[in-house]
């Protein structure tokens, strides 16, 4: 075992007429819930189409923040290489870091070299009103697997949601 922090995650997609019965199928089988509502960006390096070119897909950047909590502060991070799917096969096994940045995370994942603007308009890159919607089913905090938080004990909360959403919502593992 390592003393490495983790997280768990399972993806899926949906369309945005299937979020009202996905939200009625969680709130059917929860105890309690409270509002939540984030916003995430996906950066790009600057030679991103350089890197496609060659063969290598770019590392996308990620800033996320919470809505409901106007100080909140952006949480920056990328997905790190997963775990082997013939060590974990059941879910998205991956090791856990992020940033936490106050103040103006945007221009902050600029200077990294990232960037979130369209070259020709210099402005964001809108979503198209069809895109899917990206789901993650993740743990909420790093797991240090030891014998107090396996990762097994994770990938098992996991699976319970997979279950639950089971023929609305089809949750994977997917190497990212």
């Amino acid at each position: 075992m390592t003393s490495h922090f983790y997280e768990v995650a399972l993806f899926g997609e949906f369309f945005l007429q299937d979020l009202k019965p996905i939200l009625n199928r969680i709130t059917l089988h929860s105890d309690s819930s409270q509002p939540f509502h984030s916003r995430e960006f996906l950066f790009e390096p600057i030679d991103a189409q350089q890197q496609r070119d060659s063969g290598t897909e770019p590392i996308l950047l990620r800033a996320k923040r919470e809505l409901t909590d106007p100080k909140a502060p952006w949480e920056l991070f990328s997905y790190l290489k997963p775990e082997s799917v013939r060590v974990y096969p059941e879910a998205t096994v991956r090791p856990w870091a992020t940033c936490q940045v106050i103040g103006d995370a945007l221009s902050f994942a600029a200077a990294l070299g990232y960037v979130y603007v369209d070259p020709k308009t210099q402005q964001p890159i809108p979503a198209h009103a069809d895109t899917l919607w990206e789901v993650e089913v993740k743990t909420t905090k790093p797991i240090k697997n030891d014998a107090e938080t396996p990762i097994s004990r994770a990938i098992e909360a996991i699976l319970e949601i997979q279950l639950l959403m089971k023929g609305l919502l089809d949750l994977r593992r997917q190497d990212v």
